[in-house]
């Protein structure tokens, strides 16, 4: 189905935008996160089209996005004894919650066959508005083509799905860059256990919780149906490859570009693309050397450097710490890099 104009609406223009969702049309919003393709979780019709518009695997489960604990409440079979300590504390927020759900009450097509489902209250006042205004539930994964960076503006947005959704609400750029740490709490005999890494650490929410928290790292069969989006399919990937490169290697992999006659792109901190500028055909350089900037600027460097006008051969890209923070930009790295790192 293609839209004849995909509106760009301001947070002015917020009712018009609500009563589409509500009527069953696509419209992206943004979040603290990266912007999300919303359509109303109760219209199957609605539903399928979000996986058409993104070339999305329909056994890849959607978050459902709420404008209160409360709403919640309606929708769970029991709430986990956790749950709304996980709430209070982090939302709105870059917090997802997967939940054992009451039957029948969102298109099938949300759940992909699971009997959990995954809520999330963004961290937005337009969108949480939106919401309000529209007064359904909204499925919101990347407003994106499927597999590739997350969008953090309304032009990455504007590109990927102009002429395929009926608007985007533009609120500038997104704060933090990296989708939403999905944890588990459907079954309440089990301690938590994160899922998707993000924003929120591990550290922090054992740090609150006074609890043992899990990361699962399983990988998963091919006939499995993952509970969350990111544990399963290829994500965040450019059209052209992408290297990590350990900050020992830097030096060895300029000179393996030079040597081999490269146009590279490079992605990193600023002290690193000062230093390589001059020998390299590109940089896009994250605001400071904090990993906040990292996880910021990851998509939009990606997507940067992979325009066509620049036609680079390769993405050389700074792997960072895995702790804190730094586990969510690794994993989304690794993801776009294909598990593959410069080897000198």
């Amino acid at each position: 189905m293609e839209i004849k104009e995909t509106k760009h609406w301001t947070v002015d223009e917020i009712d018009e935008a609500a009563q589409t969702l509500k009527k069953g049309g696509l419209v992206a919003f943004p979040t603290e996160t990266v912007y999300g393709l919303g359509a109303n979780a109760t219209i199957s019709d609605a539903v399928s089209r979000v996986f058409d518009v993104k070339g999305r695997p329909h056994d890849n489960p959607l978050i459902v996005h709420v404008n209160s604990f409360e709403q919640v409440k309606d929708y769970v079979v029991a709430l986990h004894p956790y749950a709304q300590k996980l709430a209070d504390t982090y939302w709105p927020g870059p917090l997802t919650l997967i939940c054992q759900t009451k039957t029948d009450l969102f298109a099938k097509e949300v759940s992909a066959g699971l009997s959990s489902v995954s809520f999330r209250m963004p961290d937005n006042e337009a969108t949480l508005m939106l919401l309000k205004k529209a007064g359904v539930p909204a499925v919101g994964p990347s407003a994106n083509t499927s597999g590739k960076p997350s969008p953090t503006t309304y032009e990455h947005v504007y590109h990927d799905l102009q002429g395929k959704i009926d608007g985007v609400l533009d609120d500038g750029a997104t704060k933090i860059g990296v989708e939403s740490t999905v944890i588990d709490v459907s079954d309440p005999e089990q301690n938590p256990m994160i899922l998707r890494p993000g924003a929120i650490t591990k550290e922090q929410i054992q740090q609150d919780l006074g609890i043992e928290v899990s990361y699962d790292k399983h990988l998963l069969e091919t006939s499995e149906t993952p509970k969350s989006p990111g544990m399963k399919y290829k994500h965040y990937s450019p059209d052209t490859k992408v290297l990590m490169v350990k900050k020992q290697d830097w030096p060895a992999a300029v000179h393996w570009v030079k040597e081999n006659n490269l146009c590279a792109g490079v992605l990193a901190g600023p002290r690193i693309c000062d230093e390589v500028r001059a020998n390299t055909a590109a940089t896009f350089s994250y605001s400071d050397d904090s990993m906040l900037a990292a996880t910021r600027g990851l998509y939009a460097g990606l997507r940067a450097l992979d325009e066509g006008q620049l036609s680079l051969d390769v993405i050389l890209a700074a792997a960072l710490p895995e702790e804190g923070l730094g586990l969510a930009y690794m994993n989304r790295l690794k993801k776009a890099a294909a598990q593959k790192y410069f080897e000198g």
